[in-house]
């Protein structure tokens, strides 16, 4: 029997990725550990800038109406979910990377880029410097309480793992490490779950389907 797998992420991400796992004829167990608001933020003047760097569809999704006051700028953005939010919103998206933010940073770079703005969440871990000459959040994710009841039901599961900050947010609530397997989304995520899980997998590429194919893989 194939081991159920839990998509921790936010809604309405976490229904999403949970029906494109079921879809792969897996049991989900839907168990957000966040939840996402918008932050207000002031828009700052695009002319300031020359690029945009998403690393999450959220920035989009939750950033608002002003956002629309920086469609100017053409979009470097992780991953091809946060692009596709990105087109959605009528951004120029000119690059997606699929190896993280920094890789991200560093071809924007040698494209050209000398002033970029990064629309983040408030717990953020790329940093302004270098080319990223502001960082800005629009933002935040509140972390949920998490039942008891609703923690013994991860017992053997397979976690699918998107962030540091869900990571290191799994790792303080599970009591035994060694009954869950992980699936990260990156390097990154998998650092922030520390260390002592019964296995861990990092997914090919930064992007859902990546993930849910390391996680299909784990499951087995």
């Amino acid at each position: 029997m194939s081991r159920r797998i839990a998509v921790l992420r936010p809604e309405p991400g976490n229904r999403i990725t949970a029906a494109a796992v079921e879809g792969r004829g897996r049991t989900a167990l839907r168990l957000p550990l966040f939840e996402t608001r918008p932050l207000v933020w002031p828009v700052p003047d695009p002319a300031s800038f020359d690029a945009l760097i998403l690393t999450s569809a959220n920035a989009v999704r939750l950033a608002g109406d002003a956002l629309g006051g920086l469609r100017s700028l053409p979009v470097y953005a992780v991953g091809e979910a946060t692009a596709s939010a990105a087109r959605r919103a009528h951004f120029d998206v000119v690059a997606v990377g699929d190896a993280g933010a920094a890789a991200l940073v560093e071809a924007a770079q040698e494209a050209g880029v000398r002033r970029a703005l990064h629309l983040a969440g408030r717990e953020h871990t790329l940093k302004a410097g270098g080319i990223v000459a502001r960082v800005l959040p629009v933002y935040a994710s509140e972390a949920l309480p998490i039942a008891p009841a609703d923690i013994a039901k991860l017992d053997g599961a397979v976690a699918l793992i998107q962030s540091a900050r869900a990571g290191s947010r799994l790792a303080e609530i599970v009591p035994d490490r060694g009954a869950l397997l992980l699936a990260a989304l990156s390097e990154a995520a998998a650092a922030g779950a520390g260390t002592g899980w019964r296995a861990v997998a990092i997914a090919a590429r930064p992007e859902t389907e990546a993930l849910i194919d390391t996680a299909v893989a784990l499951s087995d």
